[in-house]
């Protein structure tokens, strides 16, 4: 168990959770139903499901440029903890377990099921063919606060996708990021990514770029739903961090990439969620 919560970063699920919560509270303020506990316990099990098989797949596929990495060679899998079939079997079995929960939870979001594998799925291809990998990584993260809507309410609506949006920002920011590190990996195997494609200096900034859409569809959000204090709190906070995050990491100083990419960014997360679910309580 504890090499297949590694394999899949599971503490990395903070990242997208968070606003799944999000999503799944303002459903529950559009119905006014309440609380419901079943149905809260069925979204975030999907939610664990799908990002278990998304990452496993994603380590799967990658296994010989894992191996070839100096900086990856010690994951599960091109280290020999976890052989690749297993691996393999692991995501169909979350592929399946996701399934099932999206059927117990509605009729819509099974039917959806598919389409969202495909697209978590899929985003473990495209660093062979675009540089627009990031931005693929987001949309599939963003799926979770319109899809923890949907399952509470069985349609859409704009509030979710506005915070949809913005985590498909943050998240694409945030990766390129990450990407840093691998740079000069990619150049040589022929991978894309932004750091590859943009060098070190233009990557970061169309990082703080992308960021600062993430403020701007927040800011969108909170008008859009005449949000108190609270949420007004909340997004101070994480814009903070999320600005924090950049002055951590330049062109020439990598050091704490981990930092700014797993500890601001969980931090941030989780703090936001608070305050915007405290908000929508009040």
């Amino acid at each position: 168990m504890k090499k297949y919560l590694s394999l899949i970063k599971f503490s990395h699920t903070v990242f997208a959770l968070p606003f799944a919560l999000i999503g799944f509270f303002i459903g529950t303020r559009e119905t006014g139903t309440g609380m419901n506990w079943r149905l809260f316990i069925l979204v975030v099990c999907a939610m664990v499901f799908a990002r278990s098989a998304a990452m496993a797949f994603n380590r799967y596929i990658d296994r010989d440029y894992d191996k070839a990495n100096p900086r990856t060679k010690s994951r599960e899998i091109p280290a020999g903890l976890i052989r690749p079939g297993s691996a393999l079997f692991f995501v169909i079995l979350n592929c399946a377990l996701f399934m099932t929960s999206a059927l117990l939870i509605n009729s819509i979001c099974f039917y959806l099921s598919p389409l969202a594998l495909s697209i978590i799925l899929g985003y473990s291809y495209t660093k062979r063919f675009t540089a627009l990998c990031h931005v693929f990584l987001g949309i599939g993260l963003s799926l979770a606060p319109i899809g923890a809507f949907l399952a509470v309410t069985g349609h859409f609506a704009v509030l979710p996708l506005l915070f949809s949006f913005s985590v498909l920002f943050w998240v694409a920011g945030f990766d390129i990021i990450y990407a840093l590190q691998d740079q000069e990996f990619d150049k040589s195997l022929g991978l894309k990514s932004m750091p590859a494609f943009l060098g070190k200096s233009g990557a970061l900034t169309l990082s703080s770029v992308l960021h600062s859409i993430t403020f701007l569809l927040l800011i969108a959000a909170g008008y859009r739903a005449s949000f108190g204090i609270l949420y007004w709190c909340g997004f101070v906070i994480f814009s903070a961090l999320l600005a924090y995050q950049h002055t951590l990491v330049k062109p020439d100083n990598l050091e704490k990439v981990n930092q700014a990419f797993a500890t601001t960014n969980g931090i941030a997360s989780v703090l936001f969620s608070c305050f915007v679910i405290a908000e929508l309580w009040t």
